[in-house]
C-alpha cells in the first residue's frame, strides 16, 4: 500500500506541475485533468486504508508531510465537487499550498533515510528548510513558465513602419478578406457554425449573454436597418469586394467563411446575417497586429471548439465538468491577457479606420477614430498636453463596459463588465423595441458627460467685426482625413482675429451676476459646451451619420419664444434647422453633394469637422435681437441635443429609393441621382415595418434668465463674478475661444483666472498657450514661468516652455525640458516629434530618428515622424529608407486641391458656410418663421424629387 500511494503520489505531483505550468485548451492537457482526479481519488482511498500502517515509525517531519498531503488531497476532493472558479481560488491555493509543502516534507524524509543531514532536530529542521526553498524556487519557476511567456506572447505593439499601400495590410489583394485587414490564424476560412454558437456560452455566462442580445455588436449586421441600407447601397455603388472593408468589423459569421463574395441582397433573412458580432468573434482574436485599425486582427479557430459546441449531452456536459475543474485553458483561448492589459488598443482594432484605393478609388483618407485622439489625451495618461486630466486614466472599457452585479462564471467579486457596450446608439434599440437598452443608452448620454453653460453676453456694438465672423478660411489637417484631429497632433489653432483687436467686455458668469439687457439692443450670447468625462472627441464614431447640435431659446415672460437657434422642425419630428449649430463632420463627393448615405467611399472632401476634443471645449456664439415691446426678464434655455441617426439617413435606410442610374449620374466618386423616400418598408430589419421617429436625447442643458431694461435707459454695465470653486468656468470658456482662434478674447478668460486665484497654475499655462500662439514669445515665457514657479514638473507648462525656447533657438534648453516631459509622458508623439525636430535642427540625425521611431511605435501613421525621418534619412545619406518614409508621407498627406471641391456646395448651404467659419454667430430661426415651414413642408410632401444634399 504504502508502495501504491507513493506511486500515485508521484502521478499528483507531475500532473499537478503540467497542469500548472502549461495550461492549454488540447486533448492532452484534458487527459492530464482527468489522469490528475482520478489518481487523486486513488490516493485518498489508499490512503483511507494505509494511513495506519503508513504513519506507523515515521518521523515527525513525515507524518506531517502525509497529513498536509491528506489535507491537500480532501481540498481537492471538494474542489471536485465545487470547481475552481475565482471565488474557489482560495480553496485552490490553500490545496496547492498544503500539498507542495506535505510533499516536501516527505521528499526530506526520504533524503534523511539516505543520509542527507540525517540526525537531530537541528540537521531535520535544516534539512527541511533547505527542501522548502528548493521547492519554492521550483513553483516559481513554474509560475513563471506559466505567466511570462504567455503574457509576453500577447501585446498589442505597432510594426515599425506602416504599409506603404493598403495592399499591404491584412492578406493582400489575393487573401480572402481583402480589403479588410483582417486575417485568420490559419489563413484560410473560418466554419460558418462557429459564428453561431453564442448561445453556448449562456450556460455560463447567462447574464452577459443577456447584455449583449440588447448589444450593438449582436446589432453590427443586417439585423440592423441602418447598416443593411449602406452596404446594400455600397454593394450597388461601389462593389461587394469594397464592402468586405466593412465585413471585417460588422458581419463575421458571412465574412471569415468566405459569403461575402456576392451582393447580400438575397441572403439578408438568413441566420449568419443576422448573427452580428457575437461572443466568438472578439474572444477568438488571438493577435492585434496594430492600432491602426481597420479590423487589423488575426483570428483564430480553437481547435476543441466541435467538441464545446457539441449538442450531445454527455460530451457537452463532459466538458463543462472539465472546464469547471480547470477553466484556465477556457480562459486562455477567450480572454487574451491584451484584452485587460491594453483595452483601447484592442478596442482599436475595429473603431478606428481609414480608406485606400481598393475601397475608394481615389487615395489614404483617415475614417473615424476614437483611439488616437483618446491616446493622446489627459484622459488616457499619455497625454502631456492636455487642459484637463481625470484623477486616474481611463480606457474604453471604464465607460462602456461598467461593472454590473452577476453571479456569472468568471465574475469577480459578484460583477462582470457589462456586454452592453452602452454608448451613443439609440436608433437602433429604438427600432427593435427593446425599452431596456434605450433606456439605458439614454441615461448613459445624459449621465454628466459634457456640461452646457450659458455663460457670457456682451453687446454687439462692442464685437468687432472679426470676432463676430470671420471669413477666413480655416485651417486644414495636414493628414487627410475626414475625422477632426485634437492632440494626436501639434497644436495649430486658427488665429482669425488680428492680435491688436481687443477683446469685448462680457457680463460673465450669467448666473452668478444680475444680467441685463436692453429692449432694442443686439447682444451676444456664448454657450460653452465642456466635454468632462468623455475619452474621445465628441461626438465619436460616424460623426458623418447624427444630428448633434446645441440648441438655444429665449422665451419672454408669457413664454413667446423670440429667439431660438437650433429648432427641429414638423414640431420636433423633423430634421434639424439648417442654422443650426452642430457637432459633426460634414463631407462631400467629387461632384459636391453631401455624404449622408454612409457613403464614406465617395467622400473627396471636409466641408468641416467640428468635435469638442477630450477635456476640453466649444464656445458657440448667438446673436440675440433683444423686441422693443420686451420687459420683464427673457429666459434663456440650451441644450445639447443628439439624435442618432440623422434625420435625413434614417429615411433613407428604411425606405430611400434612388432613381434608376443612367447618363453619368452615379459612378464610385460621386451620386447625383434624386432619392425618393417612397420604398417598401415590408421587409426592414425592425421590429415596425415604418420610419421611426427616432428620439432625440438631451445630452446636457443650462438655463439663465436676463433682466430686461427699458430701451431708453442707460446700457447695462458688463459685470464678472469669479468664484475659485467655479475657475473651470472661465477656464473652459477660454478654450473654446483658443481653439477657434479668438485669441484675445481667449487671453482675458484665462487672464481672470491669474487675476483671481494667482496661485492656480493652469491659468498661466493657457495664458501662455496664447501668447504662444500669438508669436509673443516673450511674454508666453513669462507667464509660464509662473507657472512652473507654482509647479515645477507640470508636464504641460514644460512643453509649451520648451516650444518657446525652440522658437528662440534656444534649442539646448528646449531639449531638457522635453526630456523632462517625455520622462513623465513616454507616449506622446507629439512631444518626441519635437524633440526629433530639434535634433534633425542641429543635425544630430541619429538622436532624431530615435524620437521618431518612438513616435512610430505609437502610430505608425504619424505623419509628421514619416516626414522627418524622409528629411533625416536623407541628411544621413540612405536614399532607400528616406524614400521608404516618403511613400508614407505622401500617402497619409492631405490632399489640399480637394478643398475646391466644397465651394459650390457652401455657396448652396449658406448655413453649413457660416458652421465652418472658426468663429461665427448664430440667428434665430424663428425670425424666418414663414421660410422654416416652406422647408418642413418640402421635406414631408417632395420627397420624391429631395436630392441627397439637400
Amino acid at each position: 500500500m504504502r508502495r501504491l500511494s507513493s506511486l500515485l503520489l508521484a502521478t499528483l505531483f507531475l500532473t499537478a506541475a503540467y497542469l500548472f505550468a502549461w495550461p492549454s485548451a488540447n486533448i492532452a492537457y484534458f487527459v492530464g485533468v482527468v489522469l490528475h482526479l482520478v489518481a487523486g481519488i486513488l490516493f485518498l482511498a489508499t490512503l483511507a486504508f494505509a494511513a495506519r500502517s503508513i504513519l506507523r515509525g515515521a518521523t515527525l517531519s513525515a507524518r506531517a508531510g502525509w497529513i498536509l498531503v491528506a489535507v491537500g488531497g480532501l481540498l481537492g476532493a471538494l474542489l471536485i465537487y465545487t470547481g475552481t472558479r475565482r471565488g474557489d481560488l482560495p480553496l485552490l491555493y490553500v490545496h496547492i499550498g498544503a500539498c507542495l509543502t506535505g510533499g516536501t516534507l516527505l521528499v526530506s524524509a526520504w533524503a534523511a533515510k539516505r543520509g542527507l543531514l540525517a540526525g537531530g532536530s537541528g540537521k531535520e529542521a535544516l534539512r527541511n528548510f533547505a527542501f522548502l526553498i528548493v521547492v519554492a524556487f521550483i513553483a516559481s519557476g513554474a509560475w513563471w513558465v506559466r505567466t511570462v511567456p504567455w503574457q509576453r506572447a500577447y501585446r498589442i505593439e505597432n510594426p515599425p513602419m506602416a504599409p506603404a499601400s493598403m495592399d499591404g495590410e491584412g492578406d493582400g489583394p489575393g487573401g480572402h478578406f481583402f480589403p479588410s485587414s483582417a486575417q485568420t490564424s490559419s489563413g484560410d476560412t473560418v466554419p460558418e457554425d462557429y459564428f453561431m454558437d453564442s448561445v453556448v456560452c449562456q450556460r455560463c455566462h447567462a447574464d452577459i449573454y443577456q447584455q449583449w442580445q440588447s448589444s450593438m455588436h449582436h446589432f453590427s449586421s443586417f439585423n440592423n436597418q441602418w447598416y443593411r441600407k449602406s452596404i446594400e447601397y455600397m454593394q450597388e455603388v461601389d462593389g461587394v469586394q469594397a464592402s468586405k472593408w466593412c465585413a471585417g468589423c460588422h458581419d463575421a459569421a458571412l465574412f471569415f467563411p468566405g459569403n461575402f463574395n456576392t451582393p447580400i441582397k438575397d441572403r439578408i433573412s438568413t441566420a449568419p446575417a443576422q448573427a452580428g458580432m457575437g461572443c466568438m468573434v472578439c474572444h477568438s482574436i488571438r493577435k492585434v497586429k496594430s492600432t491602426m485599425g481597420q479590423g487589423d486582427f488575426v483570428l483564430e479557430y480553437p481547435a476543441m471548439h466541435k467538441l464545446v459546441a457539441s449538442n450531445n449531452p454527455i460530451v457537452r456536459h463532459t466538458i463543462d465538468f472539465l472546464i469547471e475543474e480547470n477553466p484556465e485553458p477556457h480562459r486562455r483561448t477567450f480572454l487574451k491577457p491584451f484584452m485587460r492589459a491594453q483595452t483601447s488598443e484592442f478596442c482599436s482594432a475595429c473603431h478606428k479606420v481609414h480608406l485606400d484605393v481598393p475601397v475608394n478609388n481615389y487615395r489614404w483618407i483617415r475614417g473615424f477614430n476614437d483611439y488616437d485622439n483618446w491616446q493622446a489625451s489627459g484622459v488616457s495618461g499619455m497625454g502631456a498636453r492636455s487642459f484637463y486630466y481625470p484623477p486616474k486614466p481611463q480606457d474604453c472599457a471604464d465607460c462602456h463596459m461598467t461593472r454590473v452585479a452577476s453571479h456569472d462564471a468568471g465574475n469577480v467579486g459578484g460583477y462582470v463588465h457589462s456586454h452592453r457596450f452602452l454608448a451613443a446608439n439609440t436608433a437602433v434599440p429604438f427600432a427593435n423595441q427593446d425599452a431596456t437598452q434605450l433606456s439605458q443608452t439614454q441615461i448613459f448620454l445624459a449621465d454628466g458627460e459634457l456640461r452646457v453653460d450659458i455663460f457670457a453676453i456682451s453687446s454687439e456694438e462692442n464685437i468687432p467685426a472679426g470676432q463676430r465672423s470671420a471669413g477666413t478660411e480655416p485651417l486644414q489637417p495636414e493628414i487627410q482625413t475626414t475625422f477632426a484631429v485634437g492632440e494626436e497632433a501639434e497644436t495649430q489653432a486658427q488665429t482669425t482675429v488680428a492680435p491688436a483687436m481687443q477683446a469685448p467686455p462680457v457680463t460673465a458668469p450669467l448666473n452668478r451676476v444680475q444680467a441685463a439687457v436692453r429692449a432694442g439692443d443686439t447682444v451676444r450670447v456664448d454657450v460653452v459646451v465642456r466635454s468632462l468625462k468623455m475619452g474621445h472627441f465628441f461626438p465619436g464614431g460616424t460623426v458623418d451619420a447624427f444630428d448633434c447640435w446645441l440648441e438655444l431659446k429665449a422665451t419672454d415672460d408669457s413664454g413667446h419664444a423670440i429667439f431660438w437657434s437650433g429648432m427641429v422642425e414638423d414640431n420636433g419630428h423633423g430634421p434639424v434647422e439648417p442654422g443650426a449649430h452642430f457637432y459633426r463632420s460634414l463631407l462631400v463627393d467629387a461632384h459636391g453633394n453631401a455624404i449622408n448615405k454612409r457613403n464614406a467611399w465617395a467622400a473627396r472632401a471636409t466641408v468641416y469637422a467640428h468635435l469638442i476634443p477630450p477635456g476640453a471645449a466649444d464656445t458657440a456664439h448667438f446673436r440675440l435681437q433683444v423686441p422693443r415691446d420686451v420687459s420683464g426678464h427673457i429666459h434663456l434655455a440650451a441644450k445639447l441635443n443628439y439624435r442618432k441617426f440623422a434625420w435625413w439617413n434614417t429615411q433613407f435606410s428604411f425606405a430611400g429609393v434612388s432613381e434608376a442610374a443612367g447618363a453619368g449620374n452615379v459612378s464610385k466618386d460621386y451620386d447625383d441621382r434624386r432619392v425618393a423616400f417612397t420604398g417598401d418598408l415590408a421587409q426592414v430589419s425592425a421590429s415596425a415595418h415604418a420610419i421611426p421617429d427616432v428620439p432625440i436625447v438631451v445630452v446636457a442643458q443650462d438655463a439663465v434668465d436676463l433682466e430686461v431694461l427699458p430701451a431708453g435707459s442707460a446700457a447695462p454695465i458688463p459685470k464678472t463674478a469669479f468664484d475659485k470653486n467655479e475657475w473651470q468656468r472661465w477656464n473652459d470658456y477660454g478654450i473654446g475661444l483658443l481653439l477657434q482662434g479668438n485669441l484675445k478674447a481667449a487671453d482675458a478668460a484665462f487672464a481672470k483666472i491669474t487675476e483671481m486665484d494667482p496661485s492656480n497654475p493652469d491659468g498661466w499655462v493657457n495664458v501662455g498657450r496664447v501668447r504662444l500662439q500669438e508669436g509673443n514669445l516673450t511674454a508666453a515665457k513669462e507667464v509660464l514661468e509662473r507657472a512652473i514657479a507654482l509647479n515645477p514638473h507640470l508636464a504641460r507648462a514644460k512643453y509649451f516652455y520648451a516650444r518657446a525656447l525652440r522658437n528662440e533657438g534656444r534649442y539646448e534648453d528646449a531639449i531638457s525640458n522635453l526630456r523632462e516631459v517625455i520622462a513623465q509622458y513616454p507616449r506622446d508623439r507629439v512631444v518626441r516629434d519635437d524633440l526629433g525636430r530639434i535634433f534633425f535642427l542641429q543635425r544630430r540625425y541619429s538622436d532624431a530618428v530615435a524620437e521618431f521611431e518612438a513616435s512610430l511605435t505609437v502610430d505608425p501613421e504619424d505623419l509628421e515622424a514619416n516626414y522627418n525621418l524622409m528629411l533625416c534619412y536623407t541628411g544621413m545619406n540612405q536614399p532607400e529608407r528616406a524614400a521608404d518614409f516618403q511613400k508614407r508621407y505622401l500617402r497619409f498627406k492631405a490632399d489640399e486641391s480637394s478643398q475646391t471641391l466644397t465651394g459650390p456646395y457652401r455657396r448652396s448651404h449658406p448655413g453649413d458656410n457660416l458652421e465652418r467659419q472658426p468663429i461665427h454667430e448664430h440667428d434665430s430661426a424663428v425670425a424666418t418663421t414663414g421660410r422654416q415651414k416652406a422647408t418642413a413642408k418640402k421635406y414631408v410632401t417632395n420627397t420624391s424629387v429631395l436630392k441627397e444634399s439637400d
